[in-house]
């Protein structure tokens, strides 16, 4: 999935008292948008918490795409099947 800064931002906001925070999306070309959150722990001390990784991405790829729950396998926009 290659990814494409979104014209929009997503805001984080804490009830502890910690400043808010911005943070980019990105569109990628299949898939939903993310929100790159590589600047969470150094801005707010905080890390997240996504048991299995059922909702974070592990890398950027131009060329595969993956989406367990539907059972899709992309190879450069074909399925692997």
């Amino acid at each position: 999935m290659a990814l494409t800064a979104s014209e929009h931002k997503a805001t984080l906001s804490f009830s502890d008292g910690t400043p808010s925070l911005e943070i980019p999306l990105y569109k990628g070309t299949i898939g939903p948008d993310v929100i790159d959150i590589r600047a969470l722990y150094s801005r707010t001390g905080k890390f997240t918490y996504d048991p299995g990784f059922l909702s974070t991405a592990a890398c950027n790829s131009s060329i595969t795409y993956i989406d367990g729950d539907r059972c899709e396998l992309l190879y450069r926009g074909y399925p692997i099947e």
